[in-house]
Parts: C-alpha cells; sequence; structure tokens
C-alpha cells in the first residue's frame, strides 16, 4: 500500500472506510488514539446498557428471579453460540465461562484424557506464558507426561510430533510478535500422527476471520476482553468439536457443568454437551457487559475487517520504518500482512520509556519484556489518520530522545 504523508489524504481514506461508523459506537475520548485493543478492548455504549440493566434492574428490583426471568443462567451457552459464529463453529460447540487459564486447563486435561498411553504435550517456547504454566500444571498431576517447546526441543513445532504426542498446545497469533499460524495446515499434521490439538484464540477471535469447523479444530480457548471488547477480566470461551462431545472428561467438575444442577445429587454427573466445561457459578454482570459488546458484531463483515486490519499494519510498519528507522526501530512482526494478525511489534533499547512518552502524550500501546512495544489495530474503531498522527508522534519523542527522562523509567504493575 502507498500513501503520501498528508493528513488530508488520510481522512480521504477514512472517509472511505465501509467500517468507519462503528467508532461511534465505543466510548473513546476525543483525540485519543488507542492502539491497545490487543490487550483491552475499548467499551462500548451497548455494553454499559447491558451492564446497567443487569445492574439496576434485573439484580437491583429482580434479585434471584433474573435467574430465569433474565436468564442468566442460559449465559454460558448463548454467549457462546455468539462467540462460536465469528470463530467458525456451528452451535452447541463454544460456551463463555471462567477464564482462559482455566479453559487451557480444563482443554489439555480432556485431550489427554482421549488420547490414552499418550505422555508429551507440545507447546512453543515462545508462548504466552500462562499457555505454558497450565501446561506445566497439567503434566504434574499426570505421571510420566513431558513437554516438548518449539525452539528448545526442535525449531519448528511440526518437529516434535510423534505416535507419543496426544496434545499440541499452539497460539493461532503470537502474543508478542503478531504472527499467524496456519490453523488448518497444522492441524492437519497433528492429526496425522494421531494428536489432538488446542488452539489459543486469544489474539485472533474479533481481529480476522477464523474457521475452527472448517480446519477440523479438536479444541480452541480464547479470550473476550481483547478485540470482542467485552471488559476487563471478561469471561473466555471455550470450544470442542462436536465428535468429541460423548467422550469429554475434564478435572474441574463443578455444579454447573452436573446434568442435574438443581437436583443436587451427592456424585457428579457430567451434563451433555459443552455443558460438561461449566465449573461453578458465573459472573454475570461480565457476562452481560460481553452481551452488549456483542451486539454490534451481528453486522460486521469479517473480510472487511480483515482487509483493513492488514491495510492498517502495512501502512504503519511502512510509515515508521520511513520516518523512525534512523532512531534504531526494528520490527518484530511478519513484513507479510497475510502472516500477521492485527498488532505490529517493534524492539527499541528503550521500549518502555518511549511507550510510556507515548502513552503520556495520547497514543496507548503497550510494552513485553525484555524490548517489544506492541501497537495492536482494532478496525472496528482505529481509523488511518490514527496511524499518521501516532508516527508523528512516535517520531517527535525518538527525534527529540525526550523518552530518556528518568520518570519515563518507572515500572508499574502492569506493562
Amino acid at each position: 500500500m502507498t500513501a503520501p504523508l498528508d493528513a488530508a489524504a488520510f481522512d480521504a481514506m477514512d472517509a472511505a472506510d465501509p467500517l468507519r461508523d462503528y467508532r461511534k459506537q465505543f466510548a473513546l475520548a476525543d483525540g485519543l488514539i488507542y492502539l491497545d485493543g490487543n490487550s483491552l478492548g475499548a467499551a462500548s455504549a451497548a455494553a454499559f446498557a447491558e451492564l446497567e440493566t443487569a445492574a439496576k434492574e434485573e439484580w437491583g428490583r429482580d434479585l434471584i428471579k433474573s435467574w430465569n426471568t433474565a436468564g442468566w443462567f442460559q449465559l454460558p451457552l448463548t454467549l457462546g453460540d455468539r462467540i462460536g459464529r465469528l470463530v467458525g463453529a456451528s452451535a452447541g460447540q463454544t460456551v463463555v465461562c471462567d477464564t482462559t487459564s482455566l479453559n487451557i486447563y480444563k482443554a489439555l486435561h480432556a485431550a489427554v484424557a482421549l488420547r490414552p498411553g499418550r505422555k508429551v504435550i507440545v507447546s512453543e517456547g515462545g508462548s504466552f506464558p500462562t499457555d505454558l504454566y497450565v501446561a506445566e500444571g497439567v503434566a504434574s498431576t499426570l505421571p510420566g507426561t513431558r513437554i516438548r517447546l518449539e525452539g528448545i526441543d526442535a525449531p519448528n513445532i511440526a518437529d516434535l510430533f510423534d505416535d507419543d504426542v496426544a496434545v499440541v498446545l499452539v497460539n493461532h497469533v503470537n502474543y508478542k510478535s503478531g504472527e499467524l499460524r496456519d490453523m488448518a495446515a497444522l492441524t492437519k499434521r497433528a492429526h496425522e500422527v494421531g494428536a489432538l490439538v488446542v488452539w489459543d484464540l486469544c489474539h485472533s477471535a474479533g481481529a480476522l476471520p477464523v474457521d475452527l469447523d472448517g480446519a477440523n479444530v479438536d479444541f480452541a480457548v480464547g479470550c473476550t476482553y481483547k478485540y470482542l471488547n467485552g471488559g476487563p477480566g471478561s469471561p473466555a470461551f471455550i470450544y470442542a468439536a462436536r465428535r468429541h462431545h460423548e467422550n469429554i472428561v475434564q478435572p474441574l467438575s463443578g455444579w454447573w457443568g452436573h446434568a442435574r444442577p438443581f437436583a443436587f445429587e451427592q456424585s457428579f454427573a457430567a451434563g451433555e454437551g459443552m455443558v460438561r466445561f461449566l465449573c461453578g457459578t458465573q459472573p454475570v454482570l461480565s457476562l452481560r457487559a460481553l452481551k452488549g459488546a456483542l451486539d454490534l458484531w451481528d453486522t460486521v463483515d469479517m473480510a472487511a475487517l480483515r482487509e483493513k486490519s492488514i491495510a492498517l499494519t502495512d501502512l504503519f510498519i511502512r510509515l515508521v520504518e520511513e520516518r523512525c528507522g534512523q532512531y534504531g526501530v526494528v520490527l518484530e512482526s511478519p513484513r507479510e500482512g497475510a502472516r500477521r494478525g492485527s498488532q505490529v511489534s517493534f524492539a527499541h533499547e528503550g521500549s518502555y520509556q518511549v511507550m510510556q512518552a507515548l502513552i503520556e502524550r495520547g497514543v496507548i500501546g503497550d510494552f513485553r519484556a525484555p524490548a517489544t512495544m506492541r501497537f495492536g489495530f482494532t478496525p472496528l474503531y482505529v481509523g488511518y489518520r490514527d496511524v499518521f498522527e501516532a508516527v508523528n508522534v512516535l517520531e517527535e519523542i525518538l527525534r527529540t530522545s525526550v523518552w530518556r527522562d528518568v520518570r519515563y523509567a518507572v515500572r508499574g504493575a502492569v506493562t
């Protein structure tokens, strides 16, 4: 993509953008350039409205009756199907519940149980850490189980596949670099050795088209607070292909996963289908905020979303390299748009400080140790003029070396 460095030209691009009107549905301050939707998505008016209704009317007025009258009890399944539509899953294969970490734990245990006698979990050395921590926890409960890691035990993940592998845990989009894996090809390769695959969709759900059913995926997990804009800590989701439902066993056998939860039976009997992935009582207010956040997705053209995502990230890479390359920024993401999710990462000797200076000036991204600046591009509320202005600010910070001010080196608890 070639574009002139002229503000009016970028305004014209925004005016021609078929997704431009979605920004009006989000609560974003004037002048703010929010490039951190890959960490926490922006709030929408619809999410606020659902939250207010759930809190003031359903909880405040109707109290416990709302479990039935407002459909609270069914929310994990109804919202699961709505997310399923966005990730290429037919109805009845996705449920919203708990956290990504808990759902990885459930999915890994379920997959290993479906492959008795196999003792290896394969994952990525560069995975988001919680995936690795949970895999270690699962292995610790299964004597003899070992973990093989891409980048540690072999350079490429498929090189680790053999007939001792029970399950492969892999990120669709790498959290740090934004690199996108070929879901269908890797799933097929794992299946050829009899292994199952758990895909982590945290950085792809709501950012690009996903086709879980079409790729013959076994299990998938993901969060809802990034590109799906469900709110801080909003519940995660888990997918299991229907072919596995009858034989799924997972260790967190709480009462919501029981076949008859209000019979209050002494022993556990798993519910049907995705119900068996539920555990305890779910956070209704967060679920209702997510319900509102999902409303606008009913009209989003995912092909148009992906096209704009690639255009925004291509443009950002080009402008940063043209205007800031002389100041030591180095691209860490794939250059080819089709191989990226919806984020761009650059390294710099002062990445943390530079990011703090950007945030102070109203351009919000984030930092990942040891030296990565991440910029997430949510096409529903990020425009072409935003890219232009963000690079202007970044260039000024680097050119003047203002980032070297000691105040920018002070670390917060969250980076």
